[in-house]
Formats: structure tokens, sequence, C-alpha cells
């Protein structure tokens, strides 16, 4: 294969993991405390033998969007969700894990934990417990959890040291390397879930671009093949 063929194959590749990243978007569009990904493209261009250049594409690097989501009433007293900055800690089988999913309840132990049964943590890393039967439970704009007019316990909201570096692990859950502090004066809302902050519309209208995009590439790659067939066919000759 010549160098052209080279550029575009590394120009479909990314285009292709883009259109993988944009239809797992549109799929969690309705899954609480999801954020939209995107993905970086980089250019490496570097002298051939001839003479003339030769750029490759790369879109290996993927962008998660931090920006707030729209708060959704539930009227649920264990539904919660952070206004601003900062997670809410969980420990996930792999360790310590940041999320922005409120959707919340509890277990048969009474502990608080996540919809996929990850507990959620205080601020000094244990399990957050809530008395069963609690009627008149009460959790504080800075997540002090109350009952009975008493403080029980406080949901740990953290900040992460390096979030540009977080990895992301499955839909919902963020891992932090570099670390987390507590956030000073969190804004945690009762009876409220954040919302994905996918915005189909451009996730669908940038869908159809990459499609186009790719399909012109495609549409290239055959031109090349052909060309390439007929001139190795009259040399042949």
């Amino acid at each position: 294969m010549e160098t052209a063929g080279y550029t575009a194959l590394s120009r479909q590749s990314g285009l292709m993991r883009e259109m993988q990243i944009i239809a797992n978007n549109i799929a969690n569009a309705n899954t609480t405390g999801y954020r939209q990904e995107g993905l970086l493209f980089s250019e490496f261009v570097q002298r051939a033998d001839g003479g003339a250049s030769v750029a490759m594409s790369a879109g290996r690097v993927r962008n998660t969007s931090f920006v707030q989501g729209t708060m959704e009433q539930t009227g649920n007293a264990l539904d919660l969700a952070i206004e601003g900055d900062g997670f809410f800690l969980v420990q996930a089988p792999q360790g310590q894990r940041l999320t922005r999913s409120g959707a919340f309840s509890t277990n048969a132990e009474a502990t608080l934990v996540t919809a996929d049964g990850y507990p959620v943590l205080d601020i000094g890393g244990a399990p957050v417990f809530v008395p069963p039967g609690s009627s008149d439970l009460a959790i504080g704009r800075d997540g002090t959890i109350s009952t009975d007019g008493r403080p029980i316990g406080q949901i740990g909201i953290v900040r992460p040291t390096e979030p540009e570096n977080m990895i992301r692990e499955g839909a919902l859950l963020f891992r932090a390397d570099a670390g987390f502090d507590p956030v000073d004066t969190p804004r945690v809302m009762q009876g409220f879930v954040e919302s994905s902050n996918v915005n189909t519309i451009l996730q669908v209208a940038r869908m159809i671009e990459v499609q186009r995009a790719y399909e012109l590439g495609q549409s290239f790659l055959e031109r090349e093949d052909e060309r390439i067939r007929t001139a190795v066919k009259t040399f042949v000759k």
C-alpha cells in the first residue's frame, strides 16, 4: 500500500473510534450523572524519502465534558445531586472511585449504595449508614445526614486533584490516580438527581458529519485501489 492509503486509513480509524464514542453518548443520554465524551485528534507530520511531507492523523485521547447537567426533582429522600464542583465518593471492587450519579438506595445492611450496589463513603472513607425506618431523614447542603434532628454522618463530596487526568471506568465511575480532596463548601440537593449532560441534537448532527467523512474516505480508498490495480495491469503487459 502506498503512502496515500496509509494516510487515509489512519483517518478512517480515528473516525470509526469517534463514531463509537458518539453512539455511546447517545445511548447514555438518559443515564443519571453520565458525562459526555469526545475525541481529540492529533496529527503527525514527517518528511518522506522523496522530499514531500506525509501527515498521519490519530484519534486516541478521549475528552470528558464536566458541564453541569440538568437537576431533576424526584422527591426520593435518598436521591442526591451536586450543584457545582464535586463528586460522590464510592467504594467499587477495584478501589475508591468518583461519580456524579446520586440515585442512591440502601441495601440489606442499611448502607447507602449506588445503583450498582457500591457503598457510598463518607469523607473518611467509611460506608454511610442509614438507620432503617428513618421517616424524617434529612441531608443538608454539606452532605450531613440527620434523623430526629441529630446528625448521624456526612457523605463524602470530593474534588479530584487533576480532573483532566481522571480515567473513566464504565459509564459513571472515574478513577483519580492523582488523588482527591474534600470540597470545602459542597452544595448537595436532596430529592434531586443530575441528568446526563449529553446534548443529543448536537451528537446526532456530529454523527452525520462523521459518517459522511468516513464514506468520503472509503470512496477515496476504493479509487486509490482501482488506480493501483490499473497501473499494475499496465506495467505487467
